[in-house]
């Protein structure tokens, strides 16, 4: 699978700190990974959009992790630019991830992460904090290939012949 992981971090961005976030969700979807690019960008939605775009349609992510910019403050408008580029919404991530957050902090209420399908590439949302990306990663991994094997077209299934 190809991830791309989008930091967005003014500070990070200006060089005033490090981002741990971004290796963070590297080292937990190395077992999955065949390549991870990675852009770092301040908390502009112009230039979260156009990284998300860059990392979906140029760079041919499967799965695009977001680190950041979730939160109340106003500068954190990384759904925003999220909700602008994908074609279709994926509650059920933000929601899973929440339930689970929920049970180790009352603030994961707070996140306003957004996940959705642009094209064949499923972006994702996650906290800026590396404890909260890993806790977060554990909850979807399980599915990711699931739904990149769908993205690509596999959509097989089992179904029966309901009422006959």
């Amino acid at each position: 699978m190809i991830f791309g992981i989008l930091c967005v971090s003014d500070r990070c961005f200006r060089g005033e700190c490090e981002d741990q976030s971004g290796p963070a969700i590297a080292a937990c979807v190395a077992p999955l990974s065949t390549k991870n690019d990675y852009l770092l960008v301040p908390d502009e939605q112009d230039q979260i959009a156009q990284a998300l775009i860059e990392l979906a349609d140029h760079c041919g992510a499967d799965v695009v992790f977001t680190t950041g910019g979730t939160g109340f403050a106003p500068r954190d408008v990384t759904p925003e630019a999220t909700k602008a580029v994908i074609e279709k919404e994926v509650p059920g991530i933000p929601e899973a991830i929440r339930a689970r957050s929920l049970a180790i902090t009352d603030r994961a209420m707070l996140s306003r992460a957004v996940s959705g399908i642009r094209g064949k590439t499923l972006i994702i949302n996650l906290p800026g904090s590396p404890k909260a990306v890993r806790e977060s990663i554990e909850v979807v991994l399980p599915v990711l290939e699931h739904a990149v094997e769908t993205l690509g077209g596999n959509t097989q299934s089992c179904g029966g012949n309901y009422g006959k």
